[in-house]
């Protein structure tokens, strides 16, 4: 089973059920539509629930429509980029493929 980890403020967010989206880039999972998932908080390391991967698309940065951005959190294609960046250095471009994956979720009980 594969796992996906999550700040401690998305973990809360998907057991609240606000959250049922999430990007990936440099997939090393090899994420995809079925796949069974672990989700696990960021800091405690520990699982939170389970869930499917139930759609997958995958686009590149510069592809990402203003809603796309607004529904993942972001104001503008700017703020996303100095986000991204933060989290994986200066491999990100508008080139960089990123995962855009809904998923169900259940948390442990």
């Amino acid at each position: 089973m594969k796992s996906l980890k999550f700040t401690p403020e998305l973990s809360a967010q998907i057991c609240a059920g606000t959250k049922n989206t999430t990007w990936r880039v440099f997939d090393d999972k090899d994420l995809s539509t079925g796949d069974e998932l672990v989700f696990i908080h960021k800091e405690t390391r520990e699982a939170f629930g389970r869930g499917v991967i139930e759609e997958l698309s995958v686009k590149k940065l510069a592809a990402l429509t203003p809603d796309e951005l607004r529904e993942h959190g972001y104001k503008d294609c700017g703020e996303m980029y100095t986000a991204f960046t933060t989290f994986y250095g200066d491999k990100i471009s508008p080139q960089t493929e990123v995962k855009i994956i809904t998923f169900s979720f259940k948390p442990n009980k």
